[in-house]
């Protein structure tokens, strides 16, 4: 039987000088997880087909280059606020903040420079059963217009069972809006000139939140019953990807929120993945309230557009300017905490 390793290496250096590691995790298994510390990116993630041969499933760059820019978000930890906030505006204790527009009228994942494009403090965490990095990183007051220096920890564990675990911490000095995430890109036939669309998706959601043409919800919650929303039974992805329906149109495919079901029992199924060319499955589990399901409607070469697809566990768009969606506020004194597990087996 393999060991549990964690092992550090250089991974390159960012144009100012400052340098990046690799961390390779690997479980009993056989299982690996490729981290760097910039961004806390995902580079790959390798595990096993019904022949029991390992293949990265998660769309990524060899190079640090590419991650410098990374417009699509490959693999990172996003923050402070994943998802959209509209014209990058909101209010806290009748204080204004003002965002940077990154993402047409909106603001994006943090801004120019989210948790997604800064150099993370890494520290490796071995037991005889998983192995785990553990990220942190102190985001400083009005940080990309945020208020309050925000002391944020991220530990990737991989456990024996081919789980990868992703904990949340974060703690302010100043009342804040908070909103992490996890942004791989999987295509789990390991095949990256595929598409996702024969890919097989159930989404444990009676619910989504539509969405306007600058993808801001419109404040609805509405039934899936019906919609080429519907996931609460596995349906293969492409099967309404391009329905005649305004919210299809909208995302340009799927690019929404779901509200996940049983929100009062914490860690608990949100959405499972399976691909029948190479039998594996994914199911993810999560305590948010909600699951960003995007289906990578825009790729650029050497992907291929819907060639990946994404789910981003996380609380709604755009709640800070949003009374009636679960709060996104973190005070001092009080810890924020999330986590999210990948769970990958074969059928």
């Amino acid at each position: 039987m393999n060991k549990t390793s964690i092992n550090a290496s250089v991974y390159g250096n960012t144009p100012n000088g400052q340098q990046v590691d690799l961390y390779k995790l690997k479980n009993v298994n056989g299982m690996e997880v490729d981290i760097i510390t910039f961004g806390g990116i995902i580079t790959a993630l390798k595990v096993p087909n019904r022949a029991h041969k390992f293949e990265n499933v998660v769309l990524g760059y060899d190079k640090l280059e590419p991650y410098l820019i990374n417009p699509t978000y490959f693999g990172a930890i996003i923050g402070r606020y994943g998802n959209r906030i509209a014209n990058g505006k909101f209010s806290l204790n009748g204080t204004d903040y003002t965002l940077a527009i990154n993402n047409g009228v909106n603001s994006l994942h943090g801004g120019n420079k989210g948790f997604d494009k800064v150099i993370w403090t890494a520290e490796s965490i071995e037991t005889k059963e998983t192995v785990a990095l553990k990220l942190t990183y102190l985001s400083p007051d009005m940080e990309e217009g945020f208020p309050g220096n925000l002391n944020v920890t991220v530990v990737y564990s991989l456990a024996a069972n081919n789980t990868l675990n992703v904990r949340y911490e974060a703690k302010t000095d100043k009342t804040t809006v908070v909103n992490l995430t996890q942004h791989s890109y999987f295509n789990l036939s390991g095949d990256f000139t595929k598409s996702i669309t024969d890919e097989t998706v159930m989404i444990n959601a009676d619910a989504y939140i539509p969405i306007n043409k600058n993808a801001i919800p419109t404040g609805e919650i509405a039934p899936v019953t019906g919609t080429p929303f519907d996931f609460t039974t596995a349906k293969k992805v492409g099967k309404d990807i391009d329905a005649n329906h305004i919210q299809i149109k909208n995302g340009s495919g799927y690019d929404h929120n779901w509200v996940l079901n049983h929100q009062d029992q914490g860690l608990r199924l949100a959405a499972k993945v399976y691909d029948q060319s190479s039998g594996r499955c994914l199911d993810v589990c999560t305590d948010q309230p909600g699951v960003q399901f995007y289906t990578a409607n825009f790729l650029d070469a050497p992907f291929v557009p819907r060639g990946a697809l994404c789910l981003e566990t996380q609380h709604y768009p755009d709640s800070p300017n949003r009374d009636t969606f679960p709060s996104t506020i973190l005070n001092p004194g009080e810890v924020y905490k999330s986590q999210t597990t990948f769970m990958f087996s074969i059928k």
